[in-house]
């Protein structure tokens, strides 16, 4: 059988910013039949963090400009969901010696929904309940999404 999906694929390349500036990594999107693989590989996580989790989203922006990275503005959230149940929450990253892999299937959005945004590491743990984002704390990395051909 023929995979129709093979082609279907993306990146963002992650930086830190002044919080986090030895932050770096990148995240892959695959197109799949039942959804989309997120697959994370961090690096340089800070150690300030007590808890070892840093929330993870894919926002709405289309760029990681300022200072605070607002360019990426609010989660991807297309169909006005409260939190945690936007388009773009995504499980939270776990540290490990400032190291972090994750690799998820969600069905929250298709690859060509989330082509040209961004996706954010937050500075501390997302709580799952408060609103609009989970007080997540400081943005302090992002990327923006690329199609890859």
């Amino acid at each position: 059988m023929r995979n129709n999906f093979a082609n279907s694929r993306a990146i963002a390349c992650i930086n830190g910013g002044e919080e986090a500036p030895d932050l770096y990594g990148k995240v892959e999107f695959f197109q799949k039949k039942n959804g989309v693989m997120v697959v994370a590989n961090i690096f340089g996580l800070p150690e300030k963090n007590d808890s070892g989790f840093f929330a993870f989203h894919i926002h709405e922006g289309k760029n990681c400009e300022g200072k605070d990275f607002s360019g990426t503005k609010g989660h991807y959230n297309p169909n006005d969901k409260s939190h945690p149940n936007h388009s773009g929450d995504l499980p939270p990253l776990l540290s490990v010696d400032g190291n972090a892999y994750l690799a998820v299937l969600t069905n929250r959005f298709k690859l060509k929904d989330i082509i040209g945004r961004t996706v954010v590491i937050h500075s501390d743990a997302d709580d799952f309940h408060s609103q609009p984002a989970g007080n997540a704390g400081k943005k302090i990395a992002c990327g923006v999404i690329h199609k890859i051909k």
